[in-house]
């Protein structure tokens, strides 16, 4: 079990390296009167610094290398 979070934390480490973050569209509402509508599309942005997915890679390869073999 502990090899199998391992590998996923490592790999989870490996594309936080590559990518740092993601955007993503939302509808908001501008005005609601009555039966008018109005909506905008907003476009939002989730970023994180690189040195995170190098720790998230780095308890990978501690939880890899400590687990028990079989």
């Amino acid at each position: 079990m502990n090899k199998t979070i391992g590998i996923i934390l490592i790999v989870v480490g490996i594309v936080m390296l590559v990518w740092t973050g993601f955007s993503y569209t939302k509808k908001e509402k501008i005005v609601d009167a009555g039966p008018i509508q109005i909506s905008a599309d907003k476009q939002k942005d989730v970023n994180w610094p690189p040195y995170v997915g190098g720790i998230v890679l780095l308890a990978g390869v501690i939880v890899l290398v400590t687990a028990k073999k079989k």
